[in-house]
């Protein structure tokens, strides 16, 4: 009977689904029939706050890289009162941490089955947080640790100036290059060449990289 119940419950559970490929959203919103109610999709951040704010749902399914902006600025657009749970083909650690920090409750990849997924939107509406196993880690790396658990000594950290130590943790928490420049009252074109001269320092390619080496120091 409590199960019953239980099902009841998630089946009356209000979803928006976000991603710009009509496909998935047509196979997602397949698989979870009967198991929560899906009553909008979007394909843009400009469509998912409008769906958003007409149809106020309970969880909003949402991809971390729209055609015209990010996870992180649905979020931000759109008014307050859903829950938002990540669904990504994305693993990487720097969009786990921006859409995180932006506010959603959780983040899975798109590999999960239909009835995980369906348990994951029930304990994200319940106020839990809910990660797919291997993303958790990056959650812990980057808001477990104080800063004050850095090692005294990094010889790697120290070739970077401290305006670049101050660049590199903003980037690799998932600013933008704007959002940086806000923060720490800089342009644009300044920040994008604190960027560039980190990631020569440090032998990296791209944000990818750096996340996971600021990551693996506690610096998030």
């Amino acid at each position: 009977m409590a199960e019953d119940v239980a099902q009841v419950a998630l089946a009356e559970l209000r979803v928006v689904l976000v991603d710009d490929h009509q496909l998935f959203r047509s196979g997602v919103r397949n698989e979870l029939a009967g198991l929560v109610d899906v009553v909008g999709e979007a394909a843009s951040v400009a469509e998912a706050i409008e769906v958003i704010t007409a149809l106020r749902p309970d969880v909003v399914l949402l991809d971390v890289h729209l055609p015209d902006g990010t996870g992180p600025d649905v979020i931000a657009g759109a008014p307050a009162g859903p829950r938002y749970l990540a669904l990504s083909v994305s693993d990487a650690a720097e969009d786990v941490i921006a859409v995180i920090r932006a506010g959603a409750r959780g983040y899975v990849t798109k590999s999960i089955a239909a009835p995980e997924l369906a348990e994951a939107v029930r304990r994200v509406a319940a106020g839990d947080a809910v990660f797919s196993p291997r993303l958790a880690g990056f959650v812990l790396d980057a808001f477990g640790s104080p800063a004050t658990d850095l090692p005294v000594v990094d010889p790697e950290l120290d070739l970077l100036t401290p305006r670049e130590q101050e660049v590199l943790r903003h980037i690799a928490r998932g600013y933008t290059y704007k959002e940086v420049a806000a923060e720490l009252f800089l342009s644009v074109k300044t920040v994008e060449s604190h960027v560039s001269s980190v990631l020569r320092k440090l032998q990296l390619s791209n944000r990818r990289e750096l996340s996971r080496w600021a990551a693996n120091r506690r610096l998030l």
